[in-house]
């Protein structure tokens, strides 16, 4: 071989080829001058300055170890930095095309990873994506009979003045069944919604009570501040789960049962055997395996219903499941009453629909058939239906004292406080707001974020005010209207008078006296002629009877008819 086919190191850790031969006597090439060596590129010379000085130092352990890491290391970041570019990139194609990938999820999954200190990879449990459709209601087919329905002019009866009630057009059951919707229904202004949990309560500038907290005015005006994700007070603040050592305290049996409701709810309450239980009419089979009935009493109630036979070891009378709630929060029944009047959604965690029903009043039309009527059919999530007369919270208000149904100078208070927050007298102004009054005794509800806020902010009104719920509902109503657009109906009472038929309360009912047995006749004898004892015995033949004179009638005057004369001219 020539010295130009092996070419010459200039420096190398072995030495180079000249300073070999001469180490080993051997002469340099004469025949030919030595061929200079050829410059190598300057970045040639870096790469194998940097190789030379990996494979001197690689084989030290410490050294070493580190410099795998560090290509480990280097290797793994570089496959996630492109297998994230590629999912970033297929989701902006998406969007613009309109079309997510069927598995969105695991962006955030990558996100949520992190690492623990025995080098494991932990992932964290993501909440589930919020649905990508919402019900937005449906237009009844050409022909349906109740598509053009109007309500008929009230009956022309001068004796009966009074509230009463006026048709409504019902889909059949089957139909409603059918229409039940698929997915919730938008909840405009917030999407997260939880509740403010409380173990060391302290008492605020007014109000409160120990079962629902004692927020300041700081945190209520915070708390109608209406945002995507809110944190607000809202009934059990002592417990980490709703109706267990929180106050309305309810049997993990129970509880176990109301937490699997997960489609309809109807509800109802009688705390100090103020009413009897009235049996709902006219429900479907479908409902009947369906729906969850619940009828919520307290001990004192149970007593009453087993003294009198009525309520046995199943718990159940009819179709009202039997909860027994213990501990109840407050002294008056109205306000314990209010608990799951206005936070069922807390009660039934994972029901989609509720419908409450005051304890007065007997359901007489299929819950699904409501339920059509009154939300889906007007893409509306929370209905009630509005006072008879009243309109104004401040006529309202004056009725309540005129009735006495609470102290007269708490009322008052109530009502300046709004006063100075704005709420004004109702006028058509207001419209398409029909009444700042409702007839609470009914409410048909949605339990998506929106109406369960809206529900409870209510119920903090109740808690730190009167119970009168009439005179707080237009406050609530209208300091959620001004940030969002979201919408309730306010049906006619005539409408709610349809599908349930109120009753007496308990008291009233055993003043009357009891019905006949079936079958039997009922004989209504004549009273008893009265005898004047001071009067003579006087013989038959002494009296003197006299005709009878006729009472001419006074008729009218006869109207005649009077021709004029016509007069002719000459």
């Amino acid at each position: 071989m020539t010295s130009a086919s092996l070419g010459l190191r200039s420096s190398g850790s072995y030495g180079s080829l000249q300073q070999q031969q001469f180490q080993n006597g051997g002469s340099p090439f004469l025949a030919s001058p030595p061929v200079p060596p050829r410059k190598p590129p300057k970045l040639f010379k870096e790469k194998e300055g940097l190789f030379l000085w990996i494979c001197k130092f690689a084989p030290r352990k410490k050294i070493g170890m580190m410099l795998l890491c560090v290509v480990s290391a280097a290797v793994f970041l570089w496959v996630l930095y492109v297998g994230k570019g590629e999912d970033t990139q297929e989701l902006i194609m998406s969007t613009n095309s309109g079309v997510f990938p069927p598995d969105t999820g695991q962006i955030r999954h990558i996100d949520s990873i992190e690492k623990n200190d025995v080098g494991k990879i932990a992932s964290i449990e993501s909440p589930p994506p919020p649905p990508l459709t919402y019900f937005k209601g449906y237009v009844l087919p050409p022909g349906n009979p109740c598509e053009g329905f109007t309500l008929p002019p009230p009956p022309a009866d001068k004796k009966r003045t009074g509230p009463r009630p006026c048709p409504v057009c019902y889909l059949p059951v089957e139909q409603a069944i059918a229409l039940m919707p698929d997915a919730p229904s938008f909840s405009p202004g917030v999407s997260s919604l939880t509740y403010i949990h409380e173990e060391n309560l302290s008492k605020s500038e007014f109000g409160g009570s120990e079962f629902g907290g004692y927020p300041s005015l700081m945190q209520r005006n915070d708390s109608y501040d209406v945002r995507e994700s809110m944190s607000v007070h809202c009934g059990f603040v002592r417990g980490a789960r709703s109706g267990h050592q929180t106050g309305f305290d309810i049997d993990d049996s129970n509880l176990l049962v109301m937490e699997s409701c997960r489609g309809v709810v109807v509800a109802s309450a009688i705390f100090g055997a103020f009413d009897l239980i009235r049996q709902p009419q006219n429900i479907s089979e479908y409902a009947k395996g369906n729906v969850c009935f619940y009828m919520f009493v307290d001990e004192e109630t149970e007593n009453f219903l087993k003294n009198s036979s009525e309520l046995d070891s199943s718990m159940r009378i009819g179709l009202w499941r039997i909860a027994v709630v213990h501990n109840l929060p407050y002294d008056d029944p109205r306000r314990n009453g209010k608990v799951p009047k206005l936070l069922l959604h807390r009660l039934f965690p994972n029901a989609r629909y509720s419908l409450w029903v005051d304890a007065k009043l007997e359901l007489v039309v299929d819950p699904y058939q409501i339920l059509e009527r009154f939300l889906w059919r007007k893409n509306a999530s929370f209905a009630i239906s509005r006072h008879y007369r009243r309109f104004d919270v401040f006529v309202e208000a004056e009725a309540n004292k005129a009735a006495s149904k609470f102290d007269n100078a708490s009322i008052d208070f109530q009502v300046d406080f709004y006063r100075k927050e704005g709420l004004t007298p109702y006028t058509r102004a207001k419209l398409p707001i029909s009444s700042d009054v409702p007839e609470g005794c009914v409410i048909i509800k949605e339990h998506i974020p929106i109406s369960n806020l809206f529900t409870c902010l209510w119920f903090n009104e109740v808690d730190r005010f009167t119970p009168r719920d009439q005179i707080s509902f237009a406050i609530v109503r209208d300091k959620i209207r001004e940030k969002t657009n979201w919408t309730l109906n306010m049906f006619l009472d005539c409408e709610r008078r349809n599908f349930v038929i109120q009753g007496y309360h308990r008291d009233v009912l055993e003043r009357w006296p009891p019905p006949p047995p079936p079958g039997a006749i009922a004989v209504v004898l004549p009273p008893p002629p009265v005898i004047d004892e001071t009067l003579p015995n006087v013989s038959a033949s002494s009296f003197v009877t006299s005709p009878v004179k006729k009472i001419p009638t006074k008729r009218g005057r006869e109207r005649k008819s009077r021709r004029h004369r016509k007069v002719f001219p000459g």
